[in-house]
């Protein structure tokens, strides 16, 4: 017993205290990095830099510095880090083979980081999702849909796949598609064309189009009108026209030739 208490109090006295002081060192170290790096963060924001590219360095570089500081507390505690290195390299091929898929997410993370097809609060459309880009991540993608739905999208299928992307141009065309019959074709354009120019979302440069595309089945004549809007203003400049350009048919009577179907009944 005698001897348990002394190897105990020399425990105590020696690596007890290393325990303590490491992790008093620890958690300073790690509030010390977190407060460090938010605010270098709000600075480089402060000036202009780019949000995407400073927010995913400062949470890389948190990691990085935690990992050091745990290297070397792990060494002053007096672990042999040798082995543990060696454990940790063969553990690294064997989770390297299990975890492809990720490690193809991180290197479409790195790409998009370095090719920058979109950046935060952009409006994008891939792998079968689109939304506004909420944040992005090493492995993957947050992006946030016109329902408020979150999908997460793997960097892996995101770099390798296309994207469109609506943000990145200021200007966006409403495309509109009308089918009419009875009617003269240079009338109607001339409606659309007026219900264009007194919307003042519509941009006078360049011009709206409206013209003859296609005949249309049965009586219908296909008239395409092109319409040059800011991109934010896209929705709201595609359904005005939409109802102001319905509502300007119904005054002057332009007939809208809807499918039918004629159904013959016989008596036997």
């Amino acid at each position: 017993m005698e001897d348990f208490i002394s190897n105990l109090t020399n425990w105590v006295a020696t690596t007890g205290v290393r325990l303590v002081i490491a992790l008093v060192i620890l958690a300073i170290s790690f509030r010390v990095i977190n407060v460090v790096s938010r605010k270098v963060e709000k600075k480089l924001l402060a000036k202009g830099q780019d949000k995407t590219l400073v927010q995913t360095l400062s949470y890389l570089s948190r990691i990085l510095l935690k990992i050091v500081v745990c290297t070397c507390l792990v060494g002053y505690l007096g672990i042999d880090t040798s082995g543990m290195a060696a454990l940790i390299a063969s553990l690294g091929v064997c989770v390297g083979l299990a975890v492809n898929g990720a490690l193809s997410n991180l290197a479409g993370g790195v790409l998009i980081l370095v090719t920058r097809p979109f950046k935060l609060g952009d409006f994008i459309e891939a792998q079968g999702t689109c939304g506004i880009v909420e944040d992005i991540r090493i492995i993957n993608t947050k992006v946030v849909t016109l329902d408020n739905k979150v999908v997460y999208i793997p960097n892996g299928a995101l770099s390798s796949g296309s994207i469109m992307n609506y943000s990145e141009k200021d200007l966006r065309r409403v495309d509109l598609e009308f089918s009419v019959a009875g009617n003269d074709p240079e009338k109607v354009r001339e409606i659309i064309l007026g219900v264009c120019a007194a919307d003042e979302k519509v941009l006078k440069d360049p011009a709206p189009f409206a013209r003859i595309t296609d005949y249309g089945a049965g009586n219908g004549v296909k008239v395409t009108m092109r319409a040059w809007t800011k991109g934010a203003q896209y929705w709201d400049t595609y359904f005005d026209l939409l109802n102001g350009i319905r509502v300007e048919f119904e005054k002057n009577s332009i007939v809208i030739p809807f499918n039918q179907l004629d159904v013959h009944i016989k008596n036997n």
